[in-house]
This record gives C-alpha cells, sequence and structure tokens, in this order.
C-alpha cells in the first residue's frame, strides 16, 4: 500500500471517529433534553416500607413524577444500615433512571462499615437535599431530671447506673447517642434494640432511662406524658413543640443533629441530567401539599438553595468530616 493511500485511509478513520463522538455527544444531549422518556425511574429506599424514610421517599417520588412527567417507582432493599441498596445504585447505569434517596447515615456509614463496595462520595452524584427531621431528647417519665442542665449533670454523675437505648447500630438513635457521649466526656451503658418501636416500648416500660429520637417517633408520647422531653436538637424550636428549648440554649452549646435525606444518581449519570433532576426535586420540595405531607410525617423540606448538587456535595463531606471521628473514637463498627 503507497503513503498516500495509508494516509487517506488514516484521515478516513480519523474522520469516522469525529462523527461517531460526535453524534455520541449529540445523543447524549437530546436523552438529557427528553429525559426522563417512557423508561420509569427507580428510587431507592434502602430501609424497609414504612419507616419515615420511606414515607418521605415516596412523597418525593410521586411530587417529581408530576414535575418530570414520567413514573417514579420507589424500591425498598432493607439491610444492613442501608448499605446493600446503597451499593445496587452505585453499580447501576448512570442514565438518570436509577436513584437513591439515603439519610445522614450515608456518611456515617463511611466510619461503620470499613468494607463497604462504594464509596460515599466518588460513586454517587448528589442532587440536592429533600428534607429533614429534627430529634429530641427523651427519658423515662420518672427520670430525675427536670430539664437538660439537671439532666446533663445527673448523667455525668451516675454514669455507671444508666443505660441508653437505642434502635440499632447506625440508627438515628444511635449517632445521637454517640455525639451525646462525645459532647459530655463521658458514657453509660447503650442497649441496641432491633427498631425504634421495641426500644420506645421499653422505655416507657422503664427498661432503660434515656434516649435520643426523631420527634416523629416520640412526639405522641411526650405529649401523652408517658415519656419526658428535655430539648429538640435543632438551630430553632419547633412549632409542634414550642415550649421544649433547643439543646443549645438548654445547656449544650452548638449541639445540633438533624436526620436529613438527600437525593443522589450514580456516578457518571450526565450532568444535564443531573441539573434537571435538581430543579425538579427544587420544584417538588416547594409544593405546599409536599410540605404540608412532610410536616405530616415529622420532616421538614429545606431551602430551595439546598436542593442543588453543589449544596449537598459540600453538605455531605462536613458530615462525612462530624461523624467519623466520633464513630472511630466510640470505637464502634457494624462488621
Amino acid at each position: 500500500m503507497s503513503k498516500r493511500a495509508s494516509a487517506f485511509r488514516a484521515a478516513t478513520a480519523l474522520a469516522a471517529c469525529i462523527l461517531v463522538t460526535a453524534a455520541d455527544v449529540s445523543n447524549k444531549d437530546l436523552r438529557a433534553e427528553d429525559y426522563p422518556g417512557s423508561r420509569q425511574v427507580m428510587m431507592m429506599m434502602p430501609y424497609a416500607a414504612g419507616g419515615p424514610g420511606d414515607v418521605i421517599t415516596r412523597i418525593t417520588a410521586a411530587a417529581m413524577s408530576k414535575v418530570l412527567g414520567g413514573t417514579i417507582l420507589v424500591e425498598n432493599v432493607a439491610g444492613a444500615g442501608g448499605t446493600i441498596g446503597t451499593a445496587k445504585v452505585a453499580a447501576s447505569e448512570p442514565d438518570g433512571h436509577s436513584l437513591l434517596v439515603m439519610h445522614f447515615g450515608h456518611a456515617a456509614n463511611t466510619a461503620l462499615y470499613p468494607n463497604l463496595r462504594y464509596d460515599a462520595v466518588k460513586d454517587f452524584e448528589p442532587i440536592g437535599i429533600v428534607a429533614e427531621s429534627p430529634m429530641a431528647f427523651v427519658a423515662r417519665k420518672d427520670f430525675p431530671a427536670n430539664n437538660l442542665k439537671e439532666f446533663v449533670a445527673y448523667v455525668k454523675a451516675h454514669k455507671d447506673k444508666l443505660s441508653y437505648g437505642f434502635a440499632g447500630i447506625g440508627s438515628a438513635s444511635h449517632l445521637c447517642g454517640l455525639l451525646l457521649f462525645d459532647a459530655l466526656g463521658t458514657t453509660v451503658t447503650s442497649i441496641p434494640y432491633k427498631g425504634t418501636g421495641p426500644a420506645l416500648s421499653d422505655l416507657i416500660g422503664g427498661q432503660f432511662d434515656f434516649m435520643c429520637d426523631q420527634t416523629l417517633n416520640v412526639g405522641q408520647s411526650v405529649k401523652a406524658g408517658s415519656l419526658k422531653a428535655y430539648a429538640v436538637t435543632t438551630k430553632e424550636r419547633l412549632a409542634a413543640f414550642p415550649d421544649l428549648p433547643t439543646a443549645s440554649e438548654a445547656g449544650l452549646p452548638g449541639f445540633e443533629i438533624t436526620v436529613w435525606f438527600a437525593l443522589y444518581a450514580p456516578k457518571g449519570t450526565p450532568k444535564p441530567i443531573i441539573d434537571k433532576l435538581s430543579k425538579a426535586l427544587q420544584q417538588a420540595i416547594n409544593d405546599p401539599d409536599v410540605k404540608s405531607r412532610f410536616a405530616g410525617s415529622g420532616a421538614q423540606t429545606v431551602a430551595q438553595d439546598r436542593a442543588t448538587p453543589a449544596a449537598l456535595r459540600a453538605f455531605l463531606k462536613s458530615e462525612i468530616d462530624k461523624w467519623v471521628p466520633i464513630i472511630k473514637k466510640a470505637g464502634v463498627t457494624a462488621q
């Protein structure tokens, strides 16, 4: 073959390659523009159906379906602190048809599960924060302390005789307890339960002394007088419990923790699709009906500027930086 013929073939192959690449880019742009199309979108909730996270996920999926003009179905794959369902999404095709709603355990699991099959940051594209669920310190109704300052003093003075219950390793009540003991510089006997329900039943029955859990779970018992409440863990007081001070104002300055839920897609999902999903999320959580339904489930929608990829990316990093040292210091692992 002559040099001229070889050069011609090389030039032809290069031109064809350029055309294919341009076509691929065009097709990706077109898919993003038409997303989600006729295909159903799966939104993973990596915990059992019926819990607070499942309720929030289903409200979000229904609202975003209306905005996007497609169908978003919720899938529940429970187990191992949410890591099984999360791993499934991480391994999914990055085309916007597999999404994940995960609470703050996405950050904490980085330390709790040293052998994770995914990286919480590197294997996901952040879309935005969805909602937050406040928490409260509660104790058996005959616990001696009458306010948070007395509670703190009593726990420190009687640490060897007290017990703390929580709904399993990695649960919101477990992590809140770790944060509390870190703040107090002490600890008490901790009792893991298989869920919030059994833990609350035993606390009401006086089988252990105190816990920290979502107001959604403990609110009715507090209002009925079955439990004694000391403070909420948010920056501001809650409309549902106006007489309960925040932990910061009641004796634990800077103590803040909420169960936040966020939306993710697998790493590599095209940016135009991520942007479209983020805008749909912002529109969905701004819907008055969605706000009302979230409030009824004990959660609060976040400001729209937090329902963005950039906001979630920064917040997730700050939460990992917060929880990893606390969990490692406590020497707790889920494996």
